[in-house]
């Protein structure tokens, strides 16, 4: 049908042709009005024509259908994929943050006018602007990103500079409008020093994750070398610049309230090492995110790039907080079991909020919890990168609630609703993302979940056997105090199973140091993958992959630990 159409058009066609003076006169005519509606034919064959004109133009019509038809099969995909390209290639290949010809052109009081949803969120860098509302939902720092809402994001990102990274920049660049108005690019830097220009300086030995902050980890060849973590290279987790506190000054003091305010108490560092016993207990420390590198190879997370070296062990000295709490007049019951106390430190974000977390009373207050509030490490007074001069020591718990340079203690009936509790440090299941997740469904996470790791030898390492065996060596823990009760390693994924050698002493309960392990197994292979996981005395052992336990966040990637290695023959 469709071929008779084209057929019969084409014909027509032609014997329009021959009579140019009626094409010329009637041929537009036609194909405005699809009829006949002019009287100055000069020929006799009307009748005719006027059906020829039917089959012509259905025929023509059905021609260029069928051209567009194959044409948009055959040629819109390979058009539109690249504009595609040239759209993607033109952002990625360009400066972020440049100006570029043809964009809008909008002032920073233009920026300034949009500050939240209902007018539309835009921030500004360098000669870029850009609309994010739609991204804020998805940000993982939540509502934190409103900060440079209006304004331009250099000030934010001088302090999160862990933010300032390519494949945020990129991201930036999805969301571009417009160019800032030239001449005021840099304003917003103008009077503004380095906020980390008084950090402290570290040894070398260790692994940079992030500059500014300060974020790096123990190579774990290093890590299990000694039972207690050298301070000097012990890993460093920070979210904002360092604190300087100058004790005799006279301006440093603790204060620790209650939730109904009737007493309260105020406490310099002397005060509280002559008020209260001392107390030392030899705990290990562990970011959430310990691992995350490994996570990640099943799908992209957010946060720093840990190995395994976020970790480490020491030996805390200080005074207990059930001791301060009980002198405030918190007592132990029913009624409290659910409260929270809370701790802030001096490291404050750019509103002057200070992080700030909390914990369970219970925990607080538990004979054999073991929470203290810590002014040595490693028999030494702590140093600027780990609290000087106070920090509170959660044996058991995630890092995160081991807040340094502490300043207040607040025992409340909630708990903490800072940013750190309520939207971060939280895990989700493995289909959860950003754009849908509820934060206020997970609870903060406190105690860890059982880990282990080979230190010895590295993944991808060259290794020379002796005496036909391989030696390995590591690290296990667990949270909640659980010691660590066996240690097996698989040369054959998981066929076969072989008991570690626990080089320090474990206890069942109250364990709250890491337990290194040792093993040498006989290897014929020239290359193996070794695996790892912990027993620990609830029986809690390690999910076989990373893929199972997948969040979004990356914090509690306990997954058996795997390395490949090559064996060489002594």
């Amino acid at each position: 049908m469709l071929l008779n159409q084209v057929y019969k058009g084409c014909l027509v066609f032609s014997r329009c042709q021959t009579r140019k003076s009626f094409a010329e006169a009637s041929w537009l005519r036609t194909l405005s009005t699809g009829t006949e509606r002019s009287n100055r034919h000069e020929f006799n064959e009307k009748a005719q024509f006027g059906s020829s004109r039917l089959f012509m133009l259905a025929g023509l019509g059905a021609a260029a259908a069928a051209g567009f038809y194959y044409y948009t099969k055959y040629n819109l995909p390979k058009v539109l994929a690249l504009e595609n390209k040239v759209k993607e290639g033109t952002a990625s290949e360009r400066e972020p943050g440049s100006y570029v010809d043809g964009l809008p052109v909008y002032s920073s009081v233009d920026v300034a006018k949009h500050r939240d949803e209902s007018t539309g969120v835009w921030v500004s860098y360098k000669s870029g602007v850009y609309d994010i509302t739609h991204f804020i939902k998805s940000h993982p720092g939540g509502n934190k990103i409103l900060l440079g809402a209006g304004v331009s994001v250099e000030p934010f990102w001088n302090l999160y500079a862990i933010h300032k990274q390519p494949k945020t920049l990129a991201l930036l660049e999805e969301y571009r409008i417009g160019n800032l108005t030239k001449g005021e690019e840099d304003d917003s830097m103008m009077n503004m020093g380095d906020p980390y220009a008084n950090d402290p300086q570290r040894h070398p030995v260790l692994t940079i994750r992030t500059k500014k902050p300060f974020n790096a980890e123990t190579p774990t060849s290093l890590l299990v070398d000694n039972f207690i973590t050298p301070t000097e290279f012990f890993y460093v987790r920070h979210h904002f610049p360092v604190p300087d506190v100058d004790l005799s000054s006279g301006d440093y003091s603790l204060e620790i309230i209650s939730d109904n305010e009737k007493k309260g108490l105020s406490l310099n560092l002397d005060q509280l090492k002559t008020t209260y016993a001392s107390h030392s207990v030899t705990a290990s420390l562990q970011c959430s995110g310990n691992r995350r590198s490994e996570m990640n190879r099943t799908k992209p997370t957010k946060g720093l790039e840990w190995a395994q070296g976020a970790m480490g062990n020491a030996v805390w000295k200080g005074v207990r907080l059930r001791d301060v709490l009980l002198d405030l007049g918190i007592k132990e019951s029913d009624e409290n079991e659910h409260w929270h106390v809370e701790f802030e430190g001096l490291d404050i974000d750019p509103t002057s909020a200070p992080y700030a977390v909390s914990i369970p009373l219970s925990k607080a207050m538990d004979p054999r919890g073991d929470v203290i509030l810590a002014y040595e490490m490693n028999g030494e007074t702590l140093t600027r990168d780990h609290g000087f001069p106070l920090r509170v020591v959660v044996p058991g718990t995630t890092g995160a609630r081991w807040v340094k340079w502490l300043t207040r203690i607040e025992v409340a009936r909630n708990e903490s609703q800072s940013h750190w509790q309520q939207n971060d440090y939280k895990s989700f299941n493995p289909s959860s993302d950003w754009d849908k997740v509820d934060f206020s469904t997970a609870p903060a996470i406190q105690e860890m979940p059982v880990t282990s790791v080979v230190c010895d030898p590295q993944d991808g390492e060259t290794v020379e056997l002796k005496d036909g065996k391989l030696k390995l060596k590591g690290y296990a823990w667990s949270g909640g105090g659980r010691g660590v009760v066996r240690v097996d390693i698989s040369l054959d994924s998981g066929k076969t199973w072989h008991v570690a050698e626990l080089l320090d002493p474990v206890k069942l309960s109250r364990q709250w140091a890491w337990t290194r392990w040792q093993a040498n197994l006989p290897v014929t292979a020239k290359e193996t993958e070794v695996w790892v996981r912990a027993v620990d005395s609830s029986y809690n052992t390690q999910p076989e992959g990373m893929e199972h336990i997948w969040n979004m966040r990356g914090v509690l990637a306990v997954g058996y630990h795997k390395i490949k290695v090559s064996l060489k023959a002594d």
